[in-house]
């Protein structure tokens, strides 16, 4: 069944209460738990890389969401991939590489069916859970898609030094956006923005208005603003917003934590003079466009022409200080826990 002999323990990442505003480290544990071998239809799994993402902020709570919370005293779940150490299952093979959603451990049973083969050859095996991943799906679908972004944009992204926004505005780039604008919570991060990333402009968010830092960014104003942020953002974004401009709402991280409801945008008239359109999207309603994703930024990826980072912690231990580093923006690009 495999070359070596599969572990009989490991360790995995348990919510144990629901945390109230800022998630605390008494909220959780690090809890060592048997492993199963597989059974029939089945892969054992020795994950290499964990994903820690924003949206996972919500599945802590018990609010009715679009994903189900996680469970209380149960390992938590999330993107990862890894190694297949034991295979009861056609098809996938011990020593294959897959993509699955049973992170924060560092083993994981898996249904095969639930399991996605990536090569290791073709790209670095963290890429599948940001650039090639559902991060870099996330980008995609909801400039092309949802914001129905056409050449000739002028495209505002927030949290655009984040995984998905620095994605947002390179493929805005690429497909021939006319100007390209980027919000980030560091001097550093925006000098990234516009030496590496391509944006045409980038300014921080802590060093003034986002209003007023916006308009001086967009003087002919926006026809696409992605949203990651919430808050202050999307108020500036709809005082800009041309004639039929177009806003894709991906996440609002700036309200995440809140315990009151954070106030709307005072200024949503507006959208009636400029005949705007808000939506919001979940990358889950758009795997239909993973087969094209692949083709059409895997050769940018490969030559370099589409750019990402990756914030790496290293070790199980530090899963939940990683997680805290995104919902904090300490993370450039993608974070990620090496195993």
């Amino acid at each position: 069944m495999t070359a070596s002999t599969p572990p009989t323990t490991g360790r995995e990442w348990h919510l144990l209460s629901r945390p109230v505003g800022w998630p605390k480290p008494e909220d959780f544990a690090l809890v060592e738990t048997e492993v199963p071998a597989p059974a029939e239809g089945q892969v054992l799994v020795r994950n290499k890389y964990l994903s820690v993402d924003p949206y996972m902020r919500g599945r802590m709570s018990a609010a009715k969401s679009y994903v189900a919370p996680y469970e209380l005293g149960k390992a938590m779940q999330g993107g990862a991939v890894g190694e297949v150490v034991a295979s009861d299952a056609e098809g996938i093979a011990v020593g294959d590489h897959v993509l699955h959603f049973f992170g924060w451990r560092e083993y994981a049973v898996v249904d095969a069916k639930n399991a996605v083969k990536v090569d290791p050859e073709a790209a670095p095996l963290s890429a599948y859970l940001g650039v090639l991943g559902m991060t870099g799906l996330t980008a995609y679908a909801g400039l092309l898609r949802t914001a129905a972004f056409k050449e000739g944009d002028s495209v505002f992204v927030s949290g655009a030094a984040g995984a998905v926004g620095s994605q947002v505005g390179q493929l805005a780039k690429l497909k021939g956006a006319s100007r390209v604008i980027g919000s980030a919570g560091s001097d550093e991060k925006v000098k990234l923005l516009v030496e590496e990333y391509g944006f045409d402009a980038a300014f921080n968010y802590k060093s003034g208005p986002v209003g007023e830092q916006l308009r001086d960014a967009a003087p002919d104003g926006i026809d696409v603003y992605f949203d990651n942020v919430g808050g202050d953002h999307l108020e500036a974004a709809i005082g800009r917003l041309n004639r039929d401009g177009r806003i894709a709402v991906c996440g609002m991280i700036s309200v995440y934590n809140n315990t009151e409801p954070a106030p709307g945008p005072r200024n949503l008239a507006r959208l009636i003079q400029t005949r705007g359109r808000i939506e919001g999207f979940l990358v889950g309603d758009h795997y239909d466009l993973q087969p094209q994703f692949v083709q059409e930024v895997g050769p940018w990826v490969r030559s370099g022409e589409l750019k990402y980072r990756e914030t790496v912690v290293e070790g199980i231990e530090n899963n939940l200080e990683a997680f805290l580093g995104v919902l904090r923006g300490d993370n450039t690009g993608k974070m990620i826990v090496k195993l």
